[in-house]
């Protein structure tokens, strides 16, 4: 083998002569040289890509740092939801609470009349039911629960303020019923004497009488024919024992030649509560109490709201 040679100056070159040995071993060098250079490049770039690589301690911070931002994100959720179920509960405590007086409060219309008994049983959930087209069905999620929920309280709000007017019109029912001016101040007797002119008891002349005698057992109860305030309860000069009470209106109605005195004055008495005990004080012939009504001092007819309707 022939290897040439090139000098830089004048051109000039040189030839080698090789023979086939050296070549080879030059070869063997050149590829020896080479293959050192590949496998050395290559243990570097190996080192450098195992420098990069996190180590089993490092993968195992950063693993557990996730799993604490995960837990720290699930407790913010159970905290949302026990917020919101603390929310909830407190909405469903103050429903039952309205429900509560509801009921109680269409209990009293019940027990008052305004309401049938046999149509409203507030003491007892109210009935439903009906066919179910799946009997499989999702639960409710917190959002529709939350806007059932406020439905519901629209509904109740609405049904409080119904049955507010409804107990309002039953209060001024029974104040006016508890005022009306009717039947007998006597729970056992008879009329003995008539509103107007008679003979008098005493004199045998021909006298007005501006009130109904009631005669009866002495003792008897004298009660209220309605409801007002006692303004009179005492000794009265030819009424004996008298009970003056004022219903309104300028409506009076007494009650003479009692017994006993079982009220006093300023006292608010309902209808058919007992005023006093019959008797027979005062200017009388016996047993008997002497029913008036008067409307602005003027004197009605007693019998005319003895025999009215009750309201």
């Amino acid at each position: 083998m022939n290897i040439i040679l090139v000098g830089k100056n004048h051109g000039k070159s040189r030839t080698l002569h090789l023979n086939l040995p050296l070549a080879a071993g030059l070869g063997f060098l050149v590829l020896g040289l080479l293959a050192v250079s590949v496998w050395s490049g290559y243990r570097m770039a190996l080192s450098e890509v195992q420098v990069q690589e996190p180590s089993e301690s490092e993968l195992a911070a950063h693993w557990q740092a996730r799993l604490d931002d995960q837990k720290a994100e699930l407790a913010q959720v159970r905290q949302n939801v026990r917020q919101q179920v603390d929310a909830l509960t407190l909405r469903l405590g103050e429903m039952q609470g309205r429900l509560l007086r509801l009921d109680a409060l269409g209990q009293r219309f019940v027990e008052t009349g305004v309401v049938a008994s046999d149509e409203f049983d507030f003491s007892q959930p109210a009935a439903v039911g009906g066919p179910e087209d799946d009997l499989n069905g999702d639960s409710f999620t917190a959002p529709q629960l939350t806007d059932m929920i406020d439905s519901l309280a629209q509904r109740i709000e609405d049904r409080e303020h119904q049955l507010r007017m409804l107990d309002i019109v039953s209060s001024q029912k029974k104040l006016e019923h508890e005022r009306y001016v009717e039947g007998r101040p006597i729970t056992w007797g008879w009329l003995s004497s008539k509103y107007g002119y008679r003979s008098d008891p005493f004199t045998g002349k021909r006298t007005w009488h501006n009130g109904v005698d009631l005669a009866g057992r002495e003792g008897s109860d004298i009660i209220s024919v309605a409801a007002g305030v006692v303004t009179f309860a005492g000794e009265r000069y030819g009424y004996g024992n008298l009970v003056e009470v004022e219903h309104g209106d300028g409506l009076v109605t007494r009650y003479a030649h009692a017994k006993t005195v079982k009220t006093k004055v300023g006292e608010v008495v309902q209808k058919g509560q007992v005023l006093a005990a019959m008797g027979s004080t005062g200017r009388s012939t016996g047993p008997h109490v002497h029913f008036e009504v008067l409307q602005n001092g003027k004197s009605k007819n007693p019998e005319t709201y003895i025999s009215r309707a009750s309201r």
